[in-house]
């Protein structure tokens, strides 16, 4: 089965499109090689997949013969990620206030909404 196809399967990724991209960029790894997304995969072979700044690690046992529910994932991989890989996650900033600090730069869309309703009910009361 392809690695694009497996990850899809396992529903590591949303779409097949979504593998496939990940797969072109480098995401994914087989045998710490970076990989097509036509590679064909085989049970006992380990991946290492980098998905939301997290490098999730699995060995395949067995191939489904198409997409699985969530329950049965685990009859088709091992995950083997480490425990470290998730704690690190909780340290990093994913709000705005990371990449942007208040007051710096161009207003969002939810801020100028916000700025929009305040100057219509101020209007609206004079």
């Amino acid at each position: 089965m392809r690695i694009d196809k497996f990850l899809w399967c396992t529903r590591y990724f949303k779409t097949r499109s979504i593998a496939t991209e990940a797969c072109k960029k480098g995401h994914v790894k087989l045998h710490n090689k970076n990989i097509k997304p036509s590679k064909l995969v085989f049970t006992g072979e380990k991946i290492l997949l980098r998905k939301n700044q997290i490098n999730y690690e699995f060995i395949i046992l067995d191939i489904p013969k198409n997409r699985v529910g969530a329950k049965l994932v685990d009859l088709y991989r091992k995950d083997i990620t480490s425990k470290e890989a998730f704690a690190n996650q909780n340290s990093l900033k994913f709000a705005k206030d990371y990449y942007r600090k208040k007051g710096e730069g161009r207003p969002t869309k939810k801020d100028r909404r916000e700025m929009d309703t305040y100057t219509i009910n101020n209007n609206e009361s004079e």
